[in-house]
């Protein structure tokens, strides 16, 4: 594709598939295929829509389902409007929905038919949505957002609409305790898709899977390098089994997934590992890959590429890469556990966090990037926004890690007590603060322990008033939680160690867990 031109608005290369190739295939969903032509026609129809609900530039219109084509098209749209698409975990509890959706501002708001009661339940409180569409899996009858499409004017891209204007919102968990709002410019995802497509492309008869949520970064900007390229996505609902397997035997041949997927699949046995022979390119990040499953999965499809990524919602995702050759590089075995080498037009600072000074090679540091694809900013946060990006352009990313000599970034920890697990965020403070509002916790520290399936596993160490069982704080979390943010195990302890000023040791928490192991963090 290096003929055409680099694309400025995040429509372009769709808009110019629907010209070159209108009867290709753009996508396949479940039952349901649209060319490239049918797809850019749904989205101008939609644009159409969301113009007569009100939606201008700058505003914003929200999503709440699982994976659908109608998220990608409700940020096409908005992009066409200069507005964004603020896609919400599904996941995400009642109280929580309530406060993404509300900071958002969001005036529209598309919601998946299955999760449409939860947001009855809280519509009084959601004081910006004006509108509601609900969408089904399959279109069926009654489907609101099919028959919005259908009775709408298809519109193209506002005269005024510039690349830097914000198209997506990704709210992750934030270390307040509250999620916070990534504003992705179309700049800032064209950037990405141009970088971080650097070393691998699709061959002609090439069909992407796309399975990772949504709402995640990872899905969010991988869909895009399909339809960069003009190849058909298959995009499945789910990340399971038999979802996955389906979108293979559909042709689907190159994908990225978290680590967590390898592992069932391995576990399923062989006619699975051979199923999955069929993958090209496997990417994978967004959570921590434990040496020996990569060395399994390395053995089990020798014809495939393995590509591991390291990124953050912040710039788009992907920001560094350890290429196929990497994997299979019996010279350098110390590689599996880095996270490659920047992708293009990147740079890298390792500094010292307090004093903000550069570290030499193979010393550790925070870790600075400084890329185009760096978001406009948090959402409704400029103090935030402040604190993470310096005033000439280095975004502090909190994690800890070093460079080598050749190049190679090894992410080594995080300062912000993030656990990652199966490829979700969750910061420690946000379920502290919920454990804590318990009236018998006294104290509480929540930690991330390796977890063979997921990467890391939540785990809550608390003093009690009383007593207290680890079935009822568990309780207590999964009312007021997300269940992937909920702990997988609970400690009851006498108390907390602490330094002599008083802070919690989590170093010394975590150290029995973690001590002797060997991780690549991606």
């Amino acid at each position: 594709m290096s003929e055409l031109p680099e694309p400025r608005f995040l429509d372009d290369r769709l808009s110019h598939w629907a010209h070159t190739t209108p009867d290709g295939e753009a996508v396949l969903y479940l039952d349901r295929t649209w060319t490239w032509a049918q797809w850019d026609e749904r989205i101008r129809r939609l644009a159409g829509a969301l113009t007569a609900f009100g939606v201008r530039r700058g505003d914003a219109v929200a999503f709440l389902d699982k994976n659908h084509p109608a998220c990608v098209e409700s940020t096409f749209a908005a992009a066409r409007l200069g507005a964004a698409n603020a896609v919400v975990n599904f996941r995400l509890a009642g109280d929580e929905l309530d406060y993404v959706l509300n900071d958002s501002g969001a005036k529209v708001l598309i919601v998946g038919r299955e999760l449409r009661p939860a947001i009855d339940r809280i519509r009084d409180r959601l004081t910006h949505v004006e509108h509601v569409v609900e969408v089904t899996p399959d279109g069926a009858d009654g489907d609101e957002y099919e028959a919005l499409l259908a009775g709408a004017a298809p519109t193209g891209r506002g005269a005024d609409v510039t690349p830097d204007d914000v198209c997506v919102i990704m709210y992750s968990s934030g270390t307040t305790g509250r999620p916070k709002g990534v504003e992705l410019t179309q700049a800032n995802l064209i950037a990405h898709t141009v970088n971080a497509h650097e070393g691998w492309g699709f061959d002609d008869g090439d069909k992407n899977m796309v399975s990772m949520p949504f709402f995640h970064v990872g899905g969010q900007s991988y869909v895009q390098f399909g339809i960069y390229d003009g190849v058909p996505s298959v995009v499945t609902r789910e990340v399971d089994g038999a979802s996955l397997a389906d979108a293979i035997l559909k042709g689907a041949n190159r994908t990225f997934l978290v680590p967590a997927v390898l592992a069932k699949v391995l576990e399923t046995g062989p006619d699975a590992v051979k199923l999955f022979g069929a993958l090209k390119t496997f990417c994978y990040g967004a959570s921590p890959m434990l040496l020996p499953l990569l060395r399994q999965a390395l053995e089990a499809w020798p014809d495939t590429d393995f590509i591991q990524v390291y990124g953050l919602t912040e710039v788009c995702g992907v920001i560094s890469h350890l290429m196929p050759e990497d994997h299979r590089d019996t010279d350098h075995p110390e590689r599996l556990v880095s996270a490659g080498t920047l992708i293009p037009n990147a740079e890298l600072r390792v500094s010292d966090p307090d004093t903000g000074d550069e570290m030499p090679v193979g010393r550790q540091g925070e870790l600075w990037f400084r890329t185009p694809q760096l978001m406009k900013g948090y959402h409704n946060r400029p103090e935030a926004t402040a604190e993470s990006v310096t005033a000439d352009g280095w975004f502090r990313t909190g994690d800890v890690g070093r460079i080598d000599a050749d190049g190679y970034l090894f992410v080594e920890d995080r300062l912000k007590d993030m656990i990652i697990s199966g490829g979700e965020n969750v910061y420690s403070i946000e379920v502290e603060r919920v454990l804590a509002e318990h009236p018998a916790v006294i104290e509480v520290a929540v930690i991330g322990v390796p977890d063979e399936k997921w990467g890391e596993a939540v785990k809550a160490v608390v003093a009690v008033n009383g007593s207290l069982s680890e079935a009822e704080l568990t309780e207590w979390c999964r009312e007021r939680l997300a269940r992937y943010k909920c702990p997988r195990s609970i400690d009851i302890v006498d108390e907390l160690p602490r330094n002599p000023t008083g802070k919690i040791l989590k170093k010394e928490l975590r150290k029995p867990f973690w001590e002797g192991r060997d991780r690549a963090t991606v």
